[in-house]
């Protein structure tokens, strides 16, 4: 996508629409929700607002709704592009798979590429480890091409300490807990 190297690349993406007979600016409404992923999600889709509208293709119409409904909405197909957020239940690449790219989905977007869910389900209860990197690399090549979803924005875990104290490298790890008892002084 882009320039090949994570960033945008807006003359490629004039070609790319121009070439699909899409007229420019591309009216898009982009919806998040305002009460549930933190107060910083306002200021995070105006960003995104700006970054598009700054290239000229896309004039973004910004909608925001309270989570009850969002919840519903977002499944419901009332809006044509909106944020989820997602932290995984355990360490594993299958929690980035499963839950977005099986037919009939958790996100509820329609998206069903009969090959990506037989991979996925062959990969779920394969037990060679290197086997099993090759089915999701596969996977991963399948879904970038369909792209149904855009992960926009990543986190990081962060500790930080002061000098005197150790085990710092062990408090945060793949299962998203900090373990306080790896820290101590001196």
């Amino acid at each position: 996508y882009g320039d090949g190297e994570g960033g945008a690349d807006a003359d490629k993406a004039a070609e790319r629409l121009e070439a699909a007979g899409v007229e420019t600016p591309v009216q898009l409404s982009l919806q998040y929700s305002n009460d549930h992923y933190g107060p910083s999600s306002g200021e995070e889709y105006a960003l995104i607002k700006d970054q598009l509208e700054s290239t000229g293709l896309f004039t973004v119409d910004l909608q925001t709704t309270e989570w009850v409904q969002y919840a519903k909405d977002r499944t419901s197909d009332v809006y044509p592009a909106y944020q989820l957020g997602w932290f995984p239940d355990y360490s594993d690449a299958d929690n980035y798979l499963t839950p977005f790219f099986l037919t009939d989905n958790f996100l509820g977007n329609h998206y069903d590429n009969q090959e990506v869910n037989d991979l996925i389900l062959q990969q779920a209860v394969t037990t060679d480890a290197g086997e099993r990197s090759a089915l999701i690399e596969q996977i991963q090549d399948a879904v970038a091409a369909d792209l149904s979803t855009v992960p926009y924005l990543q986190g990081a875990q962060v500790a930080v300490v002061g000098a005197d104290v150790t085990g710092a490298e062990d408090t945060l790890d793949a299962s998203f807990k900090f373990r306080y008892g790896a820290l101590a002084i001196g």
